[in-house]
C-alpha cells in the first residue's frame, strides 16, 4: 500500500499551495490508478471531459474497466452523487466518484463501498486516517476486479440507454459551441438542414442524433446472432437490410470517423448491449404489452426515460395489435355500410375533383388512408395486411394493385427519427 502513502503525500502537497483546483489533483490520481497494476490505464482527455465525461476512463489492457469522476477536495459527494450528471454516469456500470480523499464506489448506481483516506481539521491539514488507507485499497481492488450484472429487464435496459442518450445529447450540443464548432458533427448538422429539415435547430439536432444512435445500437443488437462480435463499428451491418433509411442514417453518424467527444459514450452502451441478455429483454414482451414486434414497441419503453415529456407530446402510446387490427376492421365496416364503399379499405376507384392549384380537376382514389403520427407503422401494417387478405384468391394481381391502388393511397407522417421502420414482408 506504499503506492496509496505516495498519493496522499503528493495530493498533501498539492493542497497545501493553496491554490489548487480539482484538476491539479488529476496527475496524482491518474498515477495513483495506473501504478495498480502494470496494465491499467487511467485515460484523461480534457476534450472529452469538456462535452460531459466522467474524468477517467480506467482500461486494463484492452478492456474498459470503469469510470472515476473527480470533485475538489472537501466537495460534499453524497450531494454530488444526487445530481443529474452522477445519475447519468451511473448507467457507465462501474464507477468512482472521489474528491481525492474520499472514494465512493457503485455498481449500476448502487452504492458498495465508501472509505476516506484522511480529513482537513480545524486548521485545514489533511490528517490521515491509517484504517482508511486501507479501506480505500480494498475500493480500488474490487473496483478493478469488479464485474457489472447483465441487464435483464426492458425496464432497466431502457433506463440505461436513455441515460447514455441523454449523455450524447448533451454533448453534442456542447460540442457544436466549441471552439471547432463541431467539427464533423457541425457538417453533419449543416447536411441535415440542407436535405432533412431546412430549419432543424441545435438542439434538435442533438436530440435526433442521440436517439439514433441509440435506438440503432438497440435494433442492432437484436438482430445479432453472435453477441461476443457486436460492437459499434459492427452494428451498422447488423441493422435489418428492410431498413435502408436507418442503415444510412446510422452508417454516415455511427461509423469510424465519429467524433471523440460522444464516441465513448457510443462505445460503452455498445459494451452494455454486447453483455446484455437481449432474449431475457424480448421473451416475454409481447405477452406483457400485446405487441407482436418488441423490437419495433420497445420505443415506447426507451423515449418514457429518455424525454417523458417529448413522449407525451408527441403521442408515443402504441396500441396494442388487437386494438388495431379491431380498428382497421371497424373503419373497413364503416366505409362498407354508412358510405356505400362495397370494397371498403381495399376499394380501388377514382373519382374527379377540383385541382385545389388552379382550374379544372384531378383524378384521385376515393379512399385515402393518413395516419398523421405513424409512429412505426402499426397501423399502416395492419391496414396493408388487411387487405391483403382480401387477394387470396387473386395472388396474380396483388403486384399490379399494390402499384396502382394502394401505394397511392397510403399518407403516414412521423416528426421523431427512431421510430422510422420500413416493415417488409414477403407477401
Amino acid at each position: 500500500m506504499n503506492y496509496l502513502q505516495v498519493y496522499f503525500q503528493e495530493v498533501t502537497q498539492v493542497y497545501q499551495g493553496q491554490n489548487a483546483t480539482e484538476h491539479s489533483y488529476r496527475p496524482a490520481l491518474k498515477k495513483l490508478m495506473e501504478s495498480l497494476d502494470s496494465g491499467i490505464q487511467a485515460i484523461n482527455e480534457p476534450k472529452r471531459i469538456a462535452c460531459g465525461a466522467p474524468d477517467f476512463l480506467v482500461k486494463n489492457g484492452v478492456l474498459d474497466v470503469g469510470y472515476m469522476e473527480a470533485k475538489d477536495i472537501s466537495v460534499s459527494l453524497k450531494k454530488v452523487e444526487k445530481t443529474a450528471q452522477m445519475v447519468r454516469y451511473f448507467s457507465l456500470g462501474n464507477l468512482i466518484l472521489t474528491d481525492y480523499l474520499e472514494f465512493r464506489w457503485y455498481i449500476q448506481g448502487e452504492l458498495k463501498l465508501t472509505a476516506s483516506l484522511g480529513t482537513i481539521d480545524k486548521n485545514k491539514k489533511i490528517k490521515i486516517d491509517k484504517e482508511g488507507i486501507q479501506a480505500v485499497d480494498q475500493i480500488l481492488r474490487q473496483f478493478l476486479l469488479a464485474k457489472v450484472p447483465q441487464i435483464t429487464t426492458p425496464k432497466y435496459l431502457a433506463k440505461c440507454m436513455a441515460d447514455l442518450a441523454q449523455l450524447m445529447r448533451d454533448a453534442i450540443k456542447t460540442a457544436l459551441n466549441d471552439v471547432d464548432k463541431g467539427g464533423t458533427l457541425r457538417e453533419q448538422l449543416e447536411s441535415f438542414q440542407r436535405v432533412l429539415i431546412k430549419d432543424l435547430t441545435v438542439e434538435q439536432f442533438a436530440d435526433m442524433y442521440a436517439q439514433t444512435i441509440c435506438y440503432g445500437l438497440f435494433a442492432a443488437r437484436c438482430n445479432t446472432d453472435n453477441p461476443q462480435t457486436f460492437s459499434r463499428e459492427t452494428a451498422a451491418f447488423k441493422l435489418p437490410k428492410t431498413n435502408p433509411f436507418l442503415r444510412s442514417i446510422f452508417g454516415q453518424i455511427a461509423g469510424p470517423d465519429l467524433d471523440d467527444r460522444i464516441s465513448w459514450a457510443v462505445d460503452n452502451l455498445a459494451n452494455i448491449l454486447q453483455q446484455t441478455e437481449m432474449a431475457e429483454i424480448l421473451k416475454d414482451f409481447g405477452k406483457r404489452t400485446r405487441r407482436e414486434d418488441p423490437v419495433v414497441h420497445f420505443y415506447e419503453t426507451f423515449l418514457a426515460e429518455y424525454d417523458p415529456k417529448m413522449r407525451e407530446s408527441r403521442g408515443v402510446y402504441y396500441t396494442p395489435e388487437p386494438v388495431v387490427d379491431y380498428i382497421v376492421k371497424s373503419v373497413d365496416y364503416i366505409l362498407k355500410h354508412k358510405f356505400n364503399i362495397s370494397k371498403g379499405l381495399a376499394d380501388s376507384k377514382k373519382i374527379k375533383i377540383p385541382n385545389p392549384k388552379g382550374e379544372g380537376t384531378i383524378e384521385t382514389h376515393q379512399v385515402l388512408i393518413l395516419d398523421p403520427a405513424v409512429g412505426t407503422g402499426t397501423f399502416m401494417h395492419s391496414v396493408i395486411d388487411f387487405i391483403y387478405d382480401k387477394f387470396k384468391n387473386q395472388r396474380g394481381m396483388w403486384s399490379s394493385y399494390v402499384r396502382k391502388h394502394l401505394l397511392p393511397r397510403l399518407f403516414g407522417f412521423e416528426l421523431l427519427m427512431a421510430p422510422y421502420k420500413e416493415t417488409r414482408k414477403d407477401y
